[in-house]
């Protein structure tokens, strides 16, 4: 009798440990393997490190456990003139990340592939200022619980300031070997006239504007603005043959979703 009470409790411990295996298996966040060739090189260490410092990052909003009112993202306008900046972006973009954002802060979002074509006439009376069409669409579906519209628009993209700098050693080192007359002079010569450096960094200024618009009557409830810089850099050395270089900084993408989590910041902690 006491063989197999002992029998069935341990068949039972191995059941819970199964099962909190299994559970936490599930439960847990998926990782991924890395099958680049350089994996675990020094450049890869430095590549990883600069792609961790721009990867994104959910923000904590500080009224995040309170529910905010219902609202509709509309696309905005991106007022630049920067050709890069306009190729590559859209309003519709701009709008998807707003939607993002706003709804991990927990505001009621009616997303934008719900309406269908009632898309564009919302955007056209709340663009226009229009209550009385505005009204109207309101009154149509889901729509009638919205309070707010909101929009975010880029006024500004713009690169403000590039600096560049360099060493090349060809010039010194031929004069220092020129000089010296001995074969240590020379082999010093070559060593320094093999040297090859520079450095180029560019930034830039991008300014988000949002605009949040009653939604029975298009009267604006708070508007405000947000600039963040955004900074590009190379760098490359060259010493005997032996050459290293590095490029990188935050892209468009991601300066234009760190402006609308900074806006959005905003909404929640002064408006909701």
């Amino acid at each position: 009798m006491n063989q197999a009470t002992t029998t069935l409790k341990h068949a039972s411990m191995l059941a819970v440990l199964a099962l909190a295996s299994l559970f936490n298996s599930v439960s847990a966040q998926p990782t991924f393997g890395n099958p680049s060739p350089t994996a675990g090189s020094s450049t890869s260490e430095k590549a990883n490190a600069a792609a961790d410092a721009a990867a994104y990052r959910e923000v904590d909003y500080v009224n995040k456990s309170r529910k905010g009112p219902a609202l509709v993202v509309i696309p905005g306008e991106v007022k630049s003139n920067n050709a890069t900046f306009i190729q590559k972006f859209g309003p519709n973009n701009i709008a998807d990340f707003g939607e993002l954002e706003l709804s991990n802060a927990n505001f009621k979002v009616l997303e934008r592939a719900n309406l269908g074509n009632l898309l564009n006439e919302v955007s056209l009376a709340y663009n226009l200022g229009d209550a009385a069409a505005a009204r109207k669409t309101m009154q149509m579906g889901k729509l009638k619980t919205t309070q707010w519209i909101v929009k975010f628009d880029i006024l500004k993209a713009e690169q403000i300031a590039e600096n560049k700098k360099g060493f090349d050693g060809g010039a010194i080192g031929g004069l220092i070997g020129a000089l010296g007359g001995s074969r240590g002079s020379y082999a010093a010569g070559n060593v320094v006239g093999s040297v090859r450096t520079g450095d180029a960094t560019g930034v830039w200024l991008i300014g988000m504007r949002y605009k949040i618009m009653d939604a029975n009557t298009t009267e604006q409830v708070a508007q405000g603005y947000k600039e963040l810089k955004m900074e590009v850099g190379a760098t490359a050395s060259t010493v005997m043959g032996v050459s290293e270089s590095a490029k990188g900084g935050v892209g468009l993408d991601t300066m234009v979703q760190r402006l609308i989590q900074t806006a959005v910041w905003d909404i929640d902690s002064k408006h909701k």
